[in-house]
């Protein structure tokens, strides 16, 4: 069965979609097979893997909701065992037509369950809120990714995030665990970079990646060539750092083969001094 690793933070702008696609794009390197579904209707993922959305494209919105099979979803990448379900913006209307529907949290699981035994890792990238999708990505996944920008307001959402998975591990009987936080756009000759690392890595209840990830010019442009930064830069410190990350998440498959204290949100975790 495959790791099921939702990346998710309420806050905008700190590198979760450059995160699924390049620790994507390194675990098939590593020979790890991955699907990347990505659940955010503005849909950069996909623009990001190659994908030309066209109008009444194939994509995950019609996969959650029953009217294509997951096999007719998955599209290819250019990396070999590296998969993806596309996204489009009409992804968005299904907030609207769930509203009203019994079990309306597990759709995306639904649709995943039926497709995780042909995958090692399956990735989702969801959208910078708390909606109706982020909630169906946490409930679809054994495991949450933080990435944290290294500024204030990154670490004051951290914290919210915490709160919600701990409401829909209590209020829908999902054992949803952290697998970690990941420190993004880390620039070691500013002092705000190195204080936020240093807070996170002393206040964060959960596992901090020992790897940081760049500001780097290299992991802007990619997205703009539609290629990850594996076949873009690969000798740029962006590609050497998400190749670490990899890495350590490979490391971690015999640790979340067993079960993991349940979460606790730490009291003074977003009480900072910088």
């Amino acid at each position: 069965m495959a790791r099921v690793i939702a990346i998710c933070n309420q806050k905008g702008g700190v590198g979760k979609t450059t995160t699924a696609v390049n620790l994507g794009a390194y675990l098939a390197a590593a020979g790890r097979r991955v699907l990347l579904v990505d659940f955010d209707p503005q849909a950069n993922a996909s623009s990001a893997l190659g994908h030309n959305a066209q109008l009444n494209s194939i994509s995950v919105y019609h996969g959650i909701l029953g009217q294509v099979s997951p096999e007719e979803a998955i599209k290819p990448s250019v990396i070999y065992n590296y998969h993806y379900v596309p996204s489009a913006p009409h992804l968005a209307g299904a907030l609207v037509e769930l509203v009203n529907v019994p079990e309306r949290e597990y759709f995306l699981r639904k649709f995943i369950n039926r497709v995780r035994h042909s995958y090692d890792y399956i990735l989702i990238d969801l959208p910078p809120s708390l909606s109706l999708l982020t909630v169906n990505g946490m409930v679809a996944a054994d495991e949450v990714l933080i990435p944290v920008q290294t500024e204030y307001y990154s670490l004051e959402g951290i914290g919210q995030l915490l709160e919600t998975i701990n409401l829909i591990r209590d209020n829908l009987a999902h054992p949803i665990r952290v697998t970690g936080a990941v420190i993004t756009m880390y620039d070691k000759r500013e002092h705000l970079s190195r204080e936020v690392s240093k807070n996170i890595r002393r206040h964060f209840p959960h596992h901090v990646f020992e790897v940081e990830i760049p500001r780097a010019v290299a992991l802007a442009e990619a997205p703009s060539f539609s290629k990850p930064i594996i076949l873009y830069r690969p000798d740029s410190p962006g590609a050497q750092a998400y190749e670490r990350l990899a890495k350590e998440i490979i490391a971690q498959e015999q640790l979340f083969s067993d079960t993991t204290a349940p979460l606790v949100a730490s009291e003074n975790f977003g009480n900072f001094n910088i």
